[in-house]
């Protein structure tokens, strides 16, 4: 969340005194400034595609990079994780197409190391293999900087390995042969010591080189390879777009031409590959193929995005709102401040709850604090975000909307003259509020958070859905619907929607959306379950 710091509002709340000498002034949270550390470049392996192959030790040193230069085939998701001011530079290379030269990037690594900064270096795969990340090494060396590797799972054996062939297997073969297809297209001879290739036993993988497949299987064959021998190409290996084409050194080139097949995609030779028709675990998931996209915060889309991608679902996330402080913050503060007054304290969702903690304990160091006050939640994720701050849950409705809230209350007997604090967002609906007054509760409503409409494409997914469009697009809230048509972006044909529940659904109608899937329970498991059934029933 966003600190409070404008200089009206750190000055408006310093006359207020809280109690034990406390001020909400404090509220404001002055942010420490970063402590300058001398210059170190991060060599790291982004892994081959999946977010989840990454390494613990990446993740923390993209959240506290200052720079951040990256390939290609990085997964851009990782991005996400840098802090919003960090320098993000493209340097990838694509073919004859390279955003910088390697001399360029070498340069530009050094300069900014040298400049003091936390580099993050982002490569695809592993770094040191067929990475250039040991050139780009030496060059720090040179000039003295400091630097570290993070190794990254290479597609050398990924690729394979959700492709459900192992590179290795005691009863066909214990050796690997690793080597790049890709080369200089101006050099009058190859490289590649095709006689040696072709009588190393074992399994071969090639890294890149996808158009030359036809070149590179015909010279294997001259050399003495079988020509029977299996081949595979994975395309896009890890990844819900993963592509696999089976056939031997003799037919391999005419299966790519007639599909189609593109890099970046890697080959693996051998007898290992026959394995892919017991082992391939990855292309039978039952979402496998499906893009979906989630239009979740940045910072929400993760439950739903890792429950749809275990399923096999290429995710697009297009977060269509991000969470800020409400506009009136020192009203928020007041109401924070005075919770503990209230008999209870109603949760409508769990940024409410988060939103509200987050001031809660900039005011006070015990959780305590919060006196006798009782707890309401709306929902089960709503319930768990207040249990993760270690307080009880004492009245919850098994159904997730403002109006059952009202029902359980009047099962707890009368409200009359209780003091009940809603905490919600800042524009929402009026329903329990009024209710509960009618029912001669003395109501308050805090605005803890409101929601703006997002429009930066930090990995570029809404570039992507432009271009191939998507199968289904989620909707967790009514302005998620709203701020993703206000981003006027071109529908494809025959693209479907999910909503989480009735509100949502009654919001998507009115902005002209059908309906194709509704969660039966209105949490992110009932909408998987819900997305689920309609890809099922409708095969």
């Amino acid at each position: 969340m966003p600190g409070l710091e404008s200089p009206g509002y750190g000055r408006a709340c310093a006359r207020l005194h809280l109690p034990h000498g406390r001020w909400l002034g404090q509220f404001a949270g002055m942010s420490s400034s970063k402590v300058k550390s001398k210059g170190i470049c991060y060599l790291a392996g982004a892994g081959p595609g999946d977010i989840g192959l990454v390494t613990l030790r990446l993740r923390e040193v993209m959240e506290t990079a200052e720079v951040v230069v990256y390939d290609a085939l990085c997964n851009p998701e990782i991005l996400k994780w840098a802090p919003a001011d960090a320098e993000i530079i493209y340097a990838g290379k694509r073919a004859a197409q390279h955003a910088l030269k390697q001399e360029e990037t070498n340069a530009l690594l050094v300069e900014k190391t040298k400049a003091g900064k936390r580099v993050v270096r982002l490569k695809g795969g592993d770094p040191f293999v067929f990475g250039r990340g040991g050139e780009e090494a030496l060059e720090l060396v040179k000039a003295g900087l400091r630097f570290e590797v993070i190794p990254g799972i290479s597609s050398t054996v990924a690729a394979g390995a959700y492709a459900g062939i192992p590179v290795t297997h005691r009863e066909h073969t214990s050796q690997l042969t690793i080597f790049t297809g890709h080369e200089d297209p101006t050099k009058p001879e190859s490289k590649l010591d095709y006689e040696q290739l072709a009588k190393n036993p074992g399994t071969k993988v090639m890294l890149m080189g996808v158009e030359r497949i036809g070149t590179i299987a015909a010279e294997l064959v001259k050399h003495g390879a079988r020509a029977d021998l299996p081949v595979a190409l994975v395309r896009w290996g890890t990844t819900a777009r993963q592509q696999t084409i089976v056939g031997t050194l003799s037919d391999i080139a005419a299966k790519v031409e007639a599909a189609g097949f593109k890099a970046p995609a890697v080959a693996i030779l051998g007898d290992v590959v026959k394995l892919r028709e017991s082992l391939n675990w990855f292309e039978t998931r039952p979402l496998f193929g499906r893009r979906i996209v989630v239009t979740r915060t940045r910072k929400q889309a993760g439950a739903l995005t890792s429950r749809l991608r275990e399923l096999g679902a290429d995710v697009m996330e297009i977060p269509t709102i991000r969470i800020e402080l409400p506009t009136d913050r020192l009203a928020m503060a007041q109401a924070v401040r005075d919770a503990h007054g209230y008999d209870w304290l109603v949760f409508t969702s769990p940024n409410g709850v988060e939103a509200f903690f987050d001031a809660f304990f900039k005011l006070y160091k015990d959780a305590r604090e919060i006196g006798g006050v009782r707890i309401a939640a709306i929902g089960p994720a709503t319930a768990a975000k207040v249990r993760e701050y270690h307080l009880c849950v004492e009245l919850q409705p098994e159904e997730y909307v403002a109006e059952a809230v009202v029902k359980e209350f009047k099962k707890e007997g009368s409200v009359e003259n209780l003091r009940i604090l809603i905490a919600r967002a800042e524009v929402a609906r009026d329903v329990l509020p009024e209710a509960l007054t009618n029912l001669g509760a003395i109501v308050d409503v805090a605005a803890v958070y409101r929601t703006v409409p997002e429009t930066e494409d930090v990995t570029g997914a809404m570039a992507r859905f432009r271009e191939e469009g998507a199968d289904l697009v989620t909707f967790t809230s009514s302005s998620t619907a709203e701020n993703f048509m206000a981003l006027k972006l071109p529908l494809p044909a025959g693209l479907k929607t999910a909503s989480i529940g009735p509100v949502t659904s009654a919001t998507m109608r009115g902005l002209g959306l059908k309906v194709d899937a509704e969660a039966k329970r209105y949490d992110i498991p009932g909408l998987v379950d819900a997305i689920l059934r309609h890809f099922t029933d409708s095969v």
